[in-house]
């Protein structure tokens, strides 16, 4: 694969894709703007669902293990996937033993992740996807570009030029004389999958959820096919990523409010499917649970990436993001997109690749992704994480071990530059002497870089250098008549002077824009002693303590 760079230099260039992306995503965040606004809570429903996602995943071994003994008990089986081959292997063994070659699916990144639809045709299996836009993709012979519809980056033109070429090949043809009216568009895909689902004995599926406490797997959709898929087969296997777990029922009613809201601006999805194990004349005979592990542990040990693991995949960041409006899906290379697949696919794979080391790039850090997150994941917050391990490497968990991970290739000159500006901060006097050689040389400074800094300017002109540094101006301005400076203690009288002591009814401490003081204050000390809403993590260095489930 590309890196996004790469892909994205060419992606940028489409008119047309850059066009039906803009229409889309405008669209649908404005439309979940109104829906959000409707709850006056939502503040407190989305502290509610970061902190039911962050305490799931501290005992996340605990929560596993009653699923599966739940799942059991109500008639299912479960599996254990470490990796994607682990699980196709699984997928595939299982549906060979009912005898079928052909499958029907609800639409699952997970599966999409590990890609089984590929793992499947290998082994003679034909696997149909019955979500309306998955369905335009396979027949496309295309990739998903979008985490809620898969097919945004086409139009409804390019929507029936495909029904009429491909859909014969896989099934019922097209009606003759059909148009990209949105209305027969839907009717033909109806007709189409219908046969599907009353013929397939075998059906995949993925889950948004699944509660621990009962052993229930759940699926939210829109359209009615998944719980075609989900009823009407005699043998149902899921494939769930591990980090899909809500410990009970009432923690579910939080993320259907979260979740509705935040991808289709719906107060509640048309089909909201539920299943528990297997009930004689009712439903599949036969359930399979492949629990996908695929680096997620991995992910769980890192402090600060773990938070990535809260993500309900409703692409609200997709939606508000420059980047993925102008670059579209496809750059991403992976089954996701934007500016959670930034942060999810390197960490998933280890950064092992060209690919995974320029995804933390991927974004302006504007920080409109964290804005809207439903479970107030740091999106911003991560990706430098991950950019400071491609830059400088350190120390990571592969495959559940601990491993010294190497820099990635390409960023010499980046490392070599954060060692000189932390020099130069460690080094006031040289940092100074620098600034005034820069302000005086000014009118040399190129609006171009040359060598690796080509790259940096390729998009933007080189700032401005200023005619003199700030401390310089602050010293001209103010340090001759107060006896002030940037390194230097304000001397003389009125409010906030310092002779000694704080002022009288105030505390010593320092306060800084958000009013936290980070000296003095009640406690005596500077750093808060809690961790930070939803975070994940504590200041005072250190995981916190896990509590009893």
């Amino acid at each position: 694969m590309p890196t996004f760079p790469e892909a994205a230099e060419a992606s940028t260039r489409d008119a047309r894709l850059r066009r039906n992306l803009r229409h889309a995503t405008h669209t649908i965040r404005d439309k979940r703007a109104g829906a959000v606004a409707e709850l006056p809570d939502w503040a407190a429903l989305r502290e509610a669902g970061a902190h039911i996602k962050d305490r799931t995943l501290r005992h996340l071994d605990h929560y596993l293990e009653q699923l599966e003994q739940s799942v059991t008990d109500a008639g299912g089986i479960v599996h254990w996937a470490a990796d994607a081959q682990e699980a196709n292997d699984i997928v595939t063994r299982l549906v060979r033993e009912t005898g079928e070659r052909e499958v029907v699916k609800v639409k699952s990144m997970a599966t999409q992740e590990i890609g089984l639809n590929e793992a499947l045709e290998r082994a003679g299996i034909a696997a149909y996807e019955t979500d309306l836009a998955e369905l335009i993709v396979q027949l496309g012979d295309d990739r998903p570009s979008h985490i809620l519809v898969p097919a945004i980056h086409r139009n409804r033109g390019e929507i029936q030029e495909i029904f009429q070429e491909r859909m014969g090949r896989w099934g019922r043809a097209a009606p003759e004389g059909l148009s990209d009216d949105p209305a027969e568009l839907a009717e033909a895909a109806r007709l189409h999958l219908r046969e599907k689902f009353l013929r397939a004995k075998v059906g995949i599926s993925g889950a948004n959820f699944m509660v621990a406490e009962s052993g229930t797997l759940v699926v939210v959709e829109s359209e009615g096919n998944g719980r075609m898929c989900l009823t009407l087969p005699e043998t149902l296997i899921s494939v769930v990523g591990i980090e899909k777990v809500v410990p009970t029922w009432r923690d579910l009613e939080v993320f259907l409010q979260l979740l509705p809201r935040s991808s289709t601006a719906e107060r509640m999805n048309p089909y909201t499917s539920t299943w528990t194990g297997t009930t004689e004349g009712d439903g599949p005979s036969a359930f399979h649970l492949v629990l996908l592990d695929n680096g997620r542990t991995d992910t769980l040990a890192d402090q600060v990436g773990r938070q990535t693991l809260r993500c309900i995949r409703c692409s609200a960041c997709l939606n508000v993001c420059p980047v993925y409006e102008r670059a579209g899906g496809h750059a991403y290379g992976s089954p996701y997109p934007g500016p959670i697949g930034a942060i999810l696919t390197p960490q998933l794979d280890s950064l092992e690749t060209g690919l995974d080391a320029s995804l933390p790039y991927a974004s302006s850090l504007c920080g409109a992704c964290y804005e809207v997150c439903p479970v107030a994941i740091d999106i911003p917050e991560v990706l430098v994480h991950l950019r400071e391990r491609v830059v400088q490497g350190g120390t990571a968990t592969v495959r559940g071990q601990r491993t010294t991970v190497q820099p990635a290739k390409g960023h010499a000159a980046e490392r070599a530059a954060m060692r000189a500006a932390t020099w130069a901060f460690d080094h006031p006097g040289a940092l100074r002497a620098g600034e005034r050689l820069a302000s005086r040389a000014r009118r040399l400074v190129p609006r171009r870089l040359p060598g690796p800094g080509s790259a940096w300017t390729d998009t933007r002109d080189v700032p401005r250098v200023p005619p003199e540094s700030f401390r310089d101006w602050w010293r001209r301005t103010r340090g001759g008549a107060t006896g002030t400076g940037p390194d230097k203690r304000e001397r003389g009288t009125g409010r906030g002077a310092r002779s000694g002591g704080a002022v009288p009814g105030e505390q010593s401490g320092r306060t800084g824009p958000d009013g936290r003081s980070s000296g003095g204050g009640p406690d005596g000390g500077g750093r808060r002693s809690g961790g930070r809403a939803g975070g994940g993590r504590t200041e005072g260095g250190g995981d916190e303590q896990p509590e009893q489930p």
